[in-house]
Formats: C-alpha cells, sequence, structure tokens
C-alpha cells in the first residue's frame, strides 16, 4: 500500500467503501454477542447511501451522521497507536499512509460532525498503556505475528466499543473490561485459551473477524497490498483459535 491509492480520496463518496467493511463489522460482533442492534443496520445503509451521494450536512439525519462519524473518527484515530506496537520495518511501511488516511478520514468526517451537538475523540492504546505486574505487557511477548495479534486484540476491542456505544449499542463496560484483562493474560502466557471466560472468548473471536474488514478494503479500493494480507492473515489465525467451537 502507497500513499498513491490514497490520493483520489476527497469526498464521502471516495469514503463509503471504507466505511461500509466499519459498519458491517459493528453489526456483525453484536449481533453475535448478542447485543440489540435496533436501527443501526438501516442506518448503515443509510449512511452507505447518503456517502455515495456526497450528502452531508442538514440533508443527512442526526443518527446517520453520528454513524458515519464514529466509524470515521475511530479509524483516523487508530493507525499511529497501533503502528507502535509493530515492528520498525512495519511502521515505516505505513506510516505514510496510515496519516495520510486520516487526516482524509477527519476531513470526511467534518462534513458530517457539524450537526451534532457533541463529538467525543477515541483514543486507542499505545503498547506503554498496557501493563503486566506494573511493566509494558508486550515484553512478555515475542515473535512479529504474535506481538501484532495482541496489539490488535487490545484495540479491536478498544475500537468496537467506541464505535458501538457512540452508535447507541448497549455494550457492558464490565464485559469490556475483563476482555481486557483476559486477553493480556492471554498473550502473556498466564492463561491458556481453555482458561478464558466462555462469553470473553466469544467477543474476541467475534472481534477477530475484523479479517473481513482488511480483505474488503484491500479488495474495494483494489490495493493488492502485502500488508494488509498480512493483517488478514493473522487475524484469521487468531480468529480460528479463539473459536469457542474449537
Amino acid at each position: 500500500m502507497t500513499v498513491l491509492e490514497l490520493v483520489p480520496l476527497h469526498t464521502p463518496a471516495d469514503f463509503a467503501d471504507w466505511f461500509r467493511p466499519g459498519a458491517d463489522y459493528v453489526v456483525r460482533v453484536a449481533d453475535g454477542m448478542g447485543f440489540p442492534t435496533g436501527d443501526l443496520p438501516a442506518l448503515a445503509d443509510e449512511a452507505e447511501a447518503a456517502m455515495r451521494a456526497n450528502r452531508t450536512g442538514r440533508d443527512v439525519a442526526v443518527e446517520v451522521a453520528r454513524t458515519i462519524v464514529a466509524d470515521l473518527l475511530a479509524d483516523a484515530a487508530y493507525g499511529p497507536p497501533f503502528l507502535e506496537w509493530t515492528p520498525l520495518w512495519y511502521e515505516l511501511s505505513l506510516t505514510g499512509p496510515t496519516y495520510y488516511a486520516g487526516w482524509r478520514l477527519r476531513r470526511v468526517a467534518r462534513k458530517y460532525a457539524d450537526t451534532l451537538d457533541h463529538v467525543s475523540v477515541p483514543r486507542f492504546s499505545r503498547p506503554r498503556d498496557v501493563l503486566y505486574e506494573g511493566r509494558p505487557a508486550i515484553h512478555r511477548v515475542s515473535g512479529f505475528a504474535d506481538t501484532f495479534a495482541f496489539a490488535d486484540a487490545i484495540t479491536h476491542l478498544e475500537w468496537f466499543d467506541y464505535v458501538a456505544t457512540e452508535c447507541g449499542l448497549p455494550v457492558p463496560p464490565e464485559l469490556v473490561a475483563r476482555t481486557r484483562e483476559e486477553t493480556v493474560a492471554y498473550y502473556v502466557g498466564e492463561k491458556e485459551m481453555e482458561d478464558l471466560t466462555p462469553t470473553v472468548r466469544r467477543f474476541q473471536h467475534l472481534l477477530f473477524t475484523d479479517d473481513v474488514w482488511a480483505r474488503e478494503v484491500n479488495r474495494r479500493y483494489d490495493i493488492d497490498s502485502a500488508l494488509f494480507r498480512l493483517w488478514e492473515r493473522i487475524c484469521t489465525r487468531e480468529r480460528r483459535r479463539f473459536d469457542p467451537r474449537g
């Protein structure tokens, strides 16, 4: 993936194919966990249609605008913290595209945020924020694939919690906290997969369907990115590991 693929993306219509896989992800995870999704599936359809038609501002219902803003702002904020978890070669390969995409996503999000009374800013964990026994937990994880998977397991939990909550879905805070705690214990080697709470294991299994997001963005924008395919393979591996059916 290079900046060249991102240069033509300016308008809401350009980012409709970016928005849709994220909206589908939220619905898929929420449905799998039994969280009521309410009108979100319909709102996602309306949001995609509005973006493809470049409708913004007062031409879009507040609930639709909020759905768009939550997804795009989360994606815009996600990249830089996540890259801090990765080796230097991976970070350098994606730093340019990540910051450029974030800037573009924020610009499009602002076209919808202007009609909202309040917009919260998402924040995602960096390695220094995730501790185990007082030290960064990442020091207990070795190998690129496992480190990448650990980073994704923490940050996609935060991404889903933020976007789903902004969209009005009831995500139990105690489940988020327990999932974070048990996920850290698993990746540092203090818990086996069989030791995880069944609900936590099912939650992470669903959250690791972000392999679908990586595949869809790669396909929809015809990026043909080896780095995106690597992301997809690692997430698929973890999704299968967390599968409650074994």
